[in-house]
């Protein structure tokens, strides 16, 4: 792996990193002002950055083995430098600077490797102090950065679990008013995250489709965000498949709020991620036969309290949660039985 001063040569100015997340519930609501149950990984993303003393910026991705050249508040050419030249750009980069990024955060296996690059090269240029932002502010550049640059129209979870979660604490976000609070995991578990070896070919078409027809759906019932609708009987009234989208988002959200209720033990919490997989696979329809297989065998280990798929879907990583001490156990058991293809992300 080619280091900076190898492509770049002159050492550092700077590092900063940021982690990956994991979804336990509140799979796509983030985006209908929802309620969301993540936490950070340990897998991170670091960007290593020194100024160039020219109006363009560098960048060379380590993992790919690419590198972009583009101009000072330009986009990039390069898919992978656009989460970046969004993030200089937004974060209001003052000149040309050389961006080196590793990264041991999953590619397409919904553990937000996009959300730890932009939080990422946002964290570098504040400490260079170039941008003056809190975390909050951060995470929300961030998200402009997934708008304006990549063009896709995501909600707020993944920057904001980059931004201000840790991998020991569950973060409970609502994502309409960024209020938040974190949790510790139920007692006598951990977090298991598997990655199913499917990529995610789909996930950028079914993502900007199922967020249409959320705000669709929300436009017919007359409320500004189905984060407003509480009676799930309300729901009939839509056409089919705009009743099944909606009733997902609407009992994801009762699902995160009865999850972090005083007295849920591991039994409910695991059995609230059962039932949100139902509905990801059921109503929302953004799962996967291998997943859902994944998925099944995770849930059928007597160690396994509760599992479901995670991240926006079509394949990708599931996560479970499991008794503590055992989650390699579980993973070894697990992946034998699933095939090859399986591989254990977290922890």
């Amino acid at each position: 792996m080619k280091t900076f001063e190898a492509i770049f040569g002159q050492p550092p100015q700077l590092s900063a990193q940021a982690p990956g997340r994991v979804n336990l519930l509140g799979e796509h609501t983030d985006y209908q002002g929802g309620f969301v149950l993540p936490t950070a990984i340990p897998q991170t993303t670091t960007v290593q950055v020194g100024r160039n003393g020219t109006h363009t910026h560098r960048v060379y991705a380590a993992d790919l083995d690419q590198e972009a050249t583009f101009a000072v508040g330009e986009n990039a050419r390069a898919p992978f430098a656009r989460y970046v030249a969004g993030a200089l750009t937004l974060g209001g980069a003052t000149g040309g600077l050389n961006v080196h990024v590793t990264s041991n955060v999953p590619m397409g296996a919904g553990l937000s490797s996009s959300a730890a690059l932009e939080v990422a090269v946002l964290r570098a240029l504040r400490l260079l102090g170039d941008l003056e932002a809190d975390d909050e502010r951060l995470a929300l550049i961030a998200q402009r950065v997934e708008h304006d640059f990549v063009g896709v129209q995501c909600g707020i979870m993944d920057q904001m679990a980059s931004s201000v979660a840790d991998d020991q604490t569950l973060l409970l976000l609502d994502t309409r008013s960024l209020e938040r609070r974190t949790l510790p995991l139920p007692g006598g578990t951990q977090v298991l995250v598997l990655d199913s070896g499917v990529p995610r070919q789909l996930a950028e078409s079914g993502y900007n489709e199922r967020r249409a027809q959320v705000e669709e759906a929300a436009r017919l019932l007359g409320v500004p965000q189905l984060r407003d609708v509480s009676n799930v009987a309300a729901l009939d009234a839509l056409p089919s498949p705009l009743r099944e989208r909606a009733r997902h988002v609407v009992t994801e959200n009762a699902r995160v709020l009865a999850a972090v209720e005083d007295g849920v033990d591991e039994v409910r919490f695991g059995t609230l991620m059962n039932a949100s997989h139902a509905s990801l696979r059921d109503d929302y329809a953004v799962s996967h036969p291998r997943v859902d297989e994944l998925v099944a065998l995770l849930q059928a280990h007597p160690r396994v309290y509760g599992a479901r798929m995670t991240g926006a879907g079509f394949g990708g990583a599931v996560v479970a949660l499991v008794r503590a001490g055992h989650a390699a156990t579980v993973a070894q058991a697990v992946l034998a039985d699933y095939g090859p293809e399986g591989r254990q992300v977290v922890p």
